[in-house]
């Protein structure tokens, strides 16, 4: 009889992965959760995963002993196993081999069913179903694809950057004021005062540029926007990026690059997963498509969508416009300086109605936000008054600008939507392990 036991002794000799007909009928012992279990009668087969990948035990009556061939009949989807046993080829296995159980240990037993399919790339149920049992909905294959790219994004990231002399940071997370102004925060108790949860590391990245000139963090950010779309978070990843001794040119330069190479290694590293998803990866050539804020407003009034100078472009008013390279990654550049945060450096034409920042798009949506910075205090504070804030609330970050803060520029990328565009997820939520929204906070 199939019973929870202790890990004890066991460990682990192979991943999934790692068996194959080359290994001969070497005794092996693998471990993970039951993926599936089939009843054939005379045959049991069970489909073992792990980080890895699946493996294939199979239990025949008359090949196995009558204890295991028995145990390996109560094994249930889910339940977290060891196997012992010798490992021989079989064609329609995963790699070409399969393991003959000697000994079978389940260390923990699964009590229910999951209410939702697990080998699919489509869900049967709907995503608050699968986002309230969100670690065992992070047992599908689908997602496992997915977070593996995630992680190769990530490593790509570091790697480009670390290639381009950039350093990594970590800058707090609570915070005495507003990164940016606005009413998008989440405030805090800290002791006994009132802290927000960052919205970005904007300030302090600009401040490091000032001691190590090329400075980028992979961190949260929070935003308490109540936004019920498919785009939107209430805590993201954000890929922040600051270079000192640049504009905002050389920055749109680096980050096209670094797209570019998170592309190329997604295929050399993630070939097995983008075939799984069935799933091809945007076309990309440098430089992408640029254009101005003014242009668009130009087409999109054109194209009869009622919309000003000054206005906000969003996803539903870029879709009209019928231009095949807007259906990939492209920039748009000079945005009105009036739309953006104090921080970013008007442009020195037409009294600075036009400011030195761009956002990033791919299809109608923003991936990246990116600008040359205010590097003189007078114009900071300038900037500040004009847009309703107080200086003096923001006294720790001025005061650095006292000592030489060099021209700098940078942006912040999102790791969730550039997932979105890189996979073609539908819903932000599947990129990330455990969503925060407006109508969730647990898990």
């Amino acid at each position: 009889m199939l019973q929870e036991q202790d890990l004890g002794h066991w460990r682990r000799t192979h991943y999934s992965s790692e068996i194959s007909p080359s290994i001969g009928d070497s005794e092996v012992v693998v471990m993970g959760w039951v993926a599936s279990v089939r009843d054939h009668g005379n045959i049991q087969f069970i489909i073992l995963k792990d980080m890895h990948g699946e493996v294939q035990i199979t239990a025949k009556k008359g090949e196995c002993s009558e204890p295991i061939f028995e145990m390996a009949k109560e094994v249930k989807e889910h339940s977290s196993i060891g196997v012992r046993g010798k490992v021989r080829p079989q064609e329609k296995a995963p790699n070409g081999a399969e393991v003959v159980p000697s000994e079978i240990r389940a260390f923990s037993i699964a009590k229910k069913a999951a209410p939702f399919m697990m080998q699919g790339k489509t869900s049967t149920v709907g995503i608050d179903t699968r986002l309230d049992l969100r670690a065992v909905d992070l047992r599908r294959n689908y997602l496992g694809a997915i977070f593996r790219i995630r992680q190769t994004v990530l490593n790509s990231v570091r790697e480009f950057l670390a290639r381009q002399k950039f350093i990594e940071v970590n800058t707090p997370k609570m915070i005495a004021t507003a990164t940016e102004g606005g009413a998008a925060l989440f405030p805090i108790f800290y002791y006994d005062r009132e802290a927000f949860l960052a919205q970005s590391p904007q300030l302090y990245k600009e401040q490091l540029t000032m001691a190590f000139e090329s400075v980028f963090e992979v961190g949260p950010i929070f935003r308490a926007e109540p936004s019920r779309t498919n785009r939107h978070l209430s805590e993201a990843i954000s890929i922040d990026v600051e270079r000192a001794f640049v504009d905002y040119n050389d920055v749109m330069s680096l980050l096209e690059r670094m797209i570019v190479n998170i592309i190329e290694t997604i295929k050399e590293r993630n070939a097995d997963d983008l075939k799984f998803l069935e799933s091809q990866l945007p076309a990309v050539e440098l430089p992408f498509p640029k254009y101005t804020y003014s242009d668009l407003i130009d087409k999109l009034q054109e194209a009869g969508e009622r919309i000003q100078w000054g206005d906000d472009i969003s996803p539903q008013v870029m879709k009209s416009l019928q231009d095949d390279r807007l259906n990939s990654f492209y920039f748009i550049i000079d945005w009105p300086t009036s739309t953006k945060p104090f921080y970013v450096k008007p442009g020195t034409a037409d009294g600075g109605r036009v400011c030195e920042s761009f956002d990033l798009m791919y299809g109608a949506l923003e991936m990246s936000s990116g600008s040359t910075r205010i590097n003189r205090k007078d114009q900071l504070v300038e900037r500040m008054s004009k847009q309703g804030l107080k200086p003096d609330a923001f006294d720790y970050h001025l005061r650095v600008f006292d000592y030489g803060v060099p021209p700098h520029a940078g942006f912040g990328l999102g790791l969730e939507r550039l997932m979105m565009a890189l996979t073609k997820i539908e819903n932000i939520r599947d990129a990330t392990l455990y969503p925060r929204d407006i109508d969730r906070l647990a898990p």
